[in-house]
């Protein structure tokens, strides 16, 4: 088992019984984002805010500057001699995220003229390919719009990851897998995700930007 996840559980005995689970989403993530796949993130309310937090957590540094190969310094250079040195001291690696909330207007548009249970699973059309995962979080695993997303994503060649409270909900019968946290009133489930997304997180990024 990764440091990370047992310095986790350390920390947060209650989620010992997910380490398992939190080890092969992130080898399902590894595995996506290493064969040139995106992540897709969706959620509601807390959960959508968690969202975005994922997606800020992959597309920048975060606990690694993440400095970019030497070979895209030089293209940047040969672009721009001038825009291309501080392009190539300030910009960070990244690992391709979207949290599906975030787009106010096809969001609004969809709901107003078809369906807004099915805003996410549209999206998931438009953007999910084979490669990439939907990472999939409800408190209660049953919200209507996630199990939508879910099924469009699976429909569609995507790898599904639920994050939930305990049990799992109906998105445990659709996910790839479920990392089903035990609690299962609202903000105490989304208390218990916070250190899983971040975990996660950095296990990512050490994978992709260790040092050598």
């Amino acid at each position: 088992m990764n440091d990370h996840i047992e310095e986790l559980t350390k920390r947060y005995p209650i989620l010992a019984c997910s380490a398992e689970s939190i080890y092969r989403a992130y080898e399902i993530m590894t595995q996506s984002f290493a064969d040139g796949g995106k992540l897709l993130v969706a959620g509601n309310g807390g959960s959508a805010a968690d969202a975005d937090h994922i997606v800020g957590e992959l597309m920048k540094g975060f606990m690694s500057p993440r400095t970019i190969s030497p070979e895209l310094c030089a293209a940047l250079s040969r672009t721009d001699q001038n825009l291309g040195q501080e392009l190539s001291a300030k910009l960070q690696g990244a690992l391709p995220a979207i949290a599906l909330h975030g787009h106010t207007s096809l969001n609004t548009a969809f709901a107003n003229d078809v369906d807004g249970e099915l805003c996410y699973a549209q999206q998931v059309m438009g953007y999910g390919r084979p490669l990439d995962v939907l990472l999939a979080i409800s408190t209660s695993g049953n919200s209507r719009n996630i199990i939508y997303a879910a099924v469009t994503a699976k429909a569609k060649g995507l790898k599904v990851i639920g994050l939930t409270g305990a049990g799992g909900g109906e998105l445990a019968g659709v996910a790839d897998e479920v990392i089903a946290v035990d609690a299962d009133v609202t903000y105490r489930v989304q208390e218990l995700h916070m250190p899983i997304y971040h975990c996660l997180c950095l296990m990512l990024e050490e994978y992709f930007w260790s040092e050598p």
